[in-house]
């Protein structure tokens, strides 16, 4: 079955965890003695109804705050697919979490609260989803039992949001926007007739009808090797194989490749995983590569289709979110994780910080803080070959390291 990723984000209170346990409630994915757990629980607390934002908050301090701190990865199927929820956090201090959170998702859910509108944090979700290219973007009008599921208000906050839309760096997102009350599950599974004036789709029904290229053919081919495999048995005395995760495209049998960086060239013998030959590999596949002729590659390199060569660059402008206490000065030097690839990179501009509340960009920043986004440019001790995140995110993302305390510092996109 296909695999949606989705990634919530939203204020404090706007109801992220409730809207998720009532998506595992509705689609029967509350095992019963979990069920009677959050019934308990609930009763400890003093509350009349099933809290089933408890589902999510698996932390001592989320259920004591009553807030999401850390990104929980939740699991439920439907029998048209299987969804993997990204619950991530809603504090301006975990914005790192949310980036790092939402990297891989296809669906980007933004709650918000039908009371209060939009409100900062919903400026900066909405800015994090636009700069990750996420396609589908859908925004939850929440909590509309608390304003007498006024359509009035709805179209108010669509009318804001549509601002926000206007000034987005990234036009070819789809947007699709939803009332809903995820305490009494309007709108969320199914629909109880309180919002009668409302006549789209529920939530679960936009996305069980989400399209996307789960095999990943629209992206360049790009298959970064791991390490070499040499059994040296008596069986498989002369093996030579090379193995890894396809990271984007397709490679199949008899497709010409090239080495980079040596730029050897040679077809595809071979797909191979565990015991059985595949006649293809898909993104996201693990695979064992074996070529017709003999070529030297390694961990660290990249094999490509001949007619995909990826740019090769030592300079590169990303845009960057901050995730380390210490700040960001031009002049630093970090370690940069390409896909298996690690170089040393110099920092040697940083070009602006973004306001994500207005998306201005201000330039006479000298420092990066945490939690900021904005552009850098680095130059590399070695060349690295990759795509511009825009035209293929999963060969076009980086992450920045300490090398002295080998602490994640940044994840960044590489600009075209």
């Amino acid at each position: 079955m296909e695999v949606l990723r989705i990634a919530t984000s939203g204020s404090v209170d706007d109801g992220k965890s409730t809207l998720i346990g009532r998506l595992l409630y509705d689609t029967n994915s509350i095992p019963q003695d979990k069920m009677e757990a959050l019934h308990a629980a609930s009763k400890r607390k003093g509350l009349d109804f099933t809290d089933l934002s408890l589902l999510t908050d698996g932390l001592v301090a989320e259920r004591e705050q009553g807030i999401t701190i850390d990104v929980a990865h939740i699991y439920f199927s439907t029998p048209t697919r299987k969804y993997i929820i990204a619950d991530t956090p809603g504090h301006i201090e975990y914005t790192r979490n949310m980036v790092t959170g939402a990297s891989n998702a296809q669906v980007s859910l933004i709650l918000i609260d039908a009371r209060r509108g939009i409100v900062e944090q919903t400026h900066r979700h909405f800015f994090i989803a636009n700069l990750l290219r996420i396609p589908y973007l859908v925004v939850c009008v929440n909590k509309m039992d608390l304003v007498d599921y006024s359509e009035a208000r709805f179209n108010q906050i669509v009318e804001d949001f549509q601002q926000m839309l206007d000034n987005a760096g990234f036009k070819g997102q789809e947007v699709k926007f939803i009332p809903i009350s995820s305490l009494y599950g309007e709108n969320v599974a199914s629909r109880t007739g309180a919002i009668n004036w409302y006549n789209g789709s529920t939530l679960l029904e936009y996305l069980e009808q989400v399209s996307f290229d789960h095999e990943d053919r629209n992206h360049p081919a790009r298959f970064p090797i791991q390490s070499v495999i040499r059994p040296r048995t008596t069986e498989y005395h002369d093996f030579r194989g090379f193995a890894g995760k396809v990271a984007s495209g397709h490679f199949s049998v008899g497709d010409e490749v090239i080495s980079l960086p040596s730029g050897q060239k040679s077809r595809i013998k071979t797909i191979e995983q565990f015991e059985k030959q595949l006649p293809a590999a898909h993104a996201r596949e693990s695979v064992v590569i074996t070529l017709e002729g003999e070529i030297d590659s390694s961990r660290g390199n990249m094999l490509v289709k001949t007619n995909e060569i990826p740019p090769q660059l030592k300079e590169i402008s990303a845009n960057i979110c901050w995730m380390d206490q210490l700040p960001l000065t031009s002049g630093k030097t970090y370690l940069l994780q390409h896909g298996v690839n690690r170089v040393k990179a110099k920092v040697q501009q940083i070009n602006y910080v973004t306001d994500v509340t207005n998306h201005v960009q201000v330039t006479d920043k000298t420092s990066m803080t945490l939690n900021d986004i904005g552009r850098i440019t680095l130059k590399t001790a070695a060349p690295i070959f990759a795509d511009p995140y825009e035209s293929n995110p999963a060969n076009g993302a980086f992450i920045l390291i300490d090398e002295f305390n080998n602490t994640t510092v940044a994840v960044g996109f590489i600009e075209g």
